[in-house]
């Protein structure tokens, strides 16, 4: 198996940290993110990074107890950048000073750095004309740069918005060089690991035959069940899998009740009869629903959808006969949002009901080739599987389904007319032509009746409402700016052909604020 150049990356507990593994994956490094207190002087020694970036956080190294790297790190020998809190550590790691935030010397959102020093490693030669646009989200500053290092940049809010100790390969800023507010700041990885020497050798091939060995491996001649969803994530995982195993895996394709038009007989059809993968076909929707009945908490139905898909796989794992393994679809974005940098539950965003293991009694041993991947790397697998672009280009669609597309409690009824009317919204984006321009589409049932007019007569009917965003990778993400055109035709569809529905609103709430979907 090939041993790739690796970076390692210690989170401090930025809510961009993950942005920091995209450039750098997009860039063709390998790299792993790993909290701040498992970075270990055995662990440094065994993973062995060709280069160290710290990352942005939330706490001040002016307080006792702040999360730190070892001392160690600082002896390996390979270059090291420090973003933000991350450059505020190596300051005062290394004999500089931070001080604790004032208002004249904090900044948030866009600034400008001017450059004030001979940059000899051109690790930041893609400065324009001496000045760059950069996101800026800090409270304390540098007040006294350490030994060796010397100044190449600042800003209003930060006179060492740019530090660096060529002689080390130790460099630090104070911005945010991730994010797409940073407009330059790809390059600024580009020269970083060029400096560093990477080769750039990890690409989705590479990926692919790594996972299909390691699968071997772990799976030896055992059985494994597959829990398929029918979207772009866990297919690719079955695809994957076989591809390893062959008929050693068998998918099971839970029903449950919360899918889209039309979509249980699609998903049955492509994997019985263009792959010919062994398929179980469980349709458990009963279960499903009835457990759901007069459940209205977000949390709680989640938790209860991951339940019960726990225990229809424990069913039919005794089906298949000696299966061992249960193979999933698990993404990174979905690690990321269940358990915070620090383990605790403080900043958990929402459960996911396939992320956390298996509980002992399954008897089952989990298969998570995708855990590691964002979003547009699995579409990049697929690909390289050979999975129809039309299929691998299918919006994300979630594994508890409507169920978080229906706030408050969930009746047949109701999953009917959102089953209706999410097919007219995605009819009317595909027949603009818009459909791959945006990463995710659906309509929401509100949990109100309003009151409306239709012909002569009076309605006291659901309103619904229209979601649609651009994301890069599902971290963050921007509303769609359909034309009031297209929204007042797709309204208009919708109160026609969908009946129970008498009101349509668009969702423009950004993520962050909100999350994409609306539980």
């Amino acid at each position: 198996m090939t041993q790739h150049d690796r970076l390692l990356i210690v989170d401090f507990g930025s809510q961009v940290t993950q942005l920091i593994a995209r450039r750098l994956r997009e860039l063709n490094v390998y790299c792993e993110i790993h909290p701040y207190q498992n970075v270990t002087d055995a662990f440094l020694a065994a993973f062995a990074p060709r280069a160290v970036i710290f990352s942005g956080g939330p706490d001040s190294v002016t307080r006792a107890g702040s999360p730190r790297p070892p001392q160690s790190v600082y002896a390996l020998g390979v270059p090291i950048l420090g973003i933000c809190y991350g450059q505020q550590v190596m300051m005062q790691d290394l004999g500089g000073r931070v001080e604790a935030g004032e208002h004249a010397t904090a900044e948030f959102g866009r600034a400008y750095v001017e450059q004030t020093g001979k940059d000899d490693d051109f690790l930041f030669g893609w400065f324009l004309e001496g000045r760059e646009q950069v996101w800026m989200s800090h409270g304390d500053h540098v007040a006294e740069i350490a030994p060796g290092f010397q100044v190449l940049g600042t800003s209003p809010g930060a006179p060492f918005a740019i530090t660096a100790d060529p002689a080390r390969r130790f460099y630090a800023v104070q911005f945010h060089p991730e994010v797409h507010h940073t407009p330059n700041g790809r390059t600024l990885y580009e020269n970083f690991i060029r400096l560093a020497g990477f080769r750039g050798d990890w690409t989705m091939g590479a990926y692919r035959e790594e996972a299909i060995a390691k699968i071997r491996t772990q799976v030896g001649d055992g059985k494994v069940i597959c829990g398929l969803s029918g979207g772009v994530d866990s297919s690719v995982a079955a695809v994957l899998i076989h591809e390893a195993i062959g008929d050693q895996l068998t998918c099971v394709f839970v029903d449950h009740g919360l899918l889209r038009q039309n979509e249980a007989a699609e998903v049955v059809a492509m994997f019985r009869d263009h792959y010919n993968i062994p398929l179980i076909h469980a349709d458990e929707s009963d279960l499903f629903l009835g457990a759901l009945d007069g459940v209205s908490d977000p949390e709680v139905k989640r938790k209860t959808i991951g339940k019960l898909f726990i225990d229809v796989f424990q069913k039919h794992a005794a089906e298949v006969g000696g299966a061992e393994f249960l193979a999933q679809g698990t993404l990174y974005p979905d690690v990321i949002e269940s358990v915070s940098f620090s383990g605790g539950p403080s900043v958990t965003i929402k459960s996911h009901h396939n992320v956390g293991g298996l509980p002992e009694k399954m008897g089952l041993k989990l298969v998570e080739p995708l855990r590691e991947l964002f979003k547009d790397e699995v579409r990049a697998l697929g690909h390289e599987l050979g999975l129809p672009a039309s299929f691998i280009g299918r919006h994300p669609f979630p594994g508890p389904g409507l169920a978080i597309r229906c706030p408050g409690e969930i009746t047949r009824e109701k999953l009917e007319i959102l089953r209706k009317a999410d097919a007219v919204y995605i009819d009317q984006i595909r027949r603009h032509g818009l459909y791959d321009e945006i990463w995710q589409a659906f309509v929401a049932l509100l949990p109100v009746r309003t009151v409306g007019v239709m012909g002569d007569g009076r309605t006291y009917d659901y309103a619904c409402a229209l979601r649609a965003v651009t994301s890069v990778d599902g971290m963050t993400a921007d509303y769609y700016p359909f034309s009031h055109d297209f929204l007042s035709e797709t309204a208009t569809r919708i109160i026609n052909e969908v009946k129970g529905i008498n009101r349509v609103t668009y969702d423009i709430t950004s993520k962050p604020p909100g999350t994409i979907e609306w539980e």
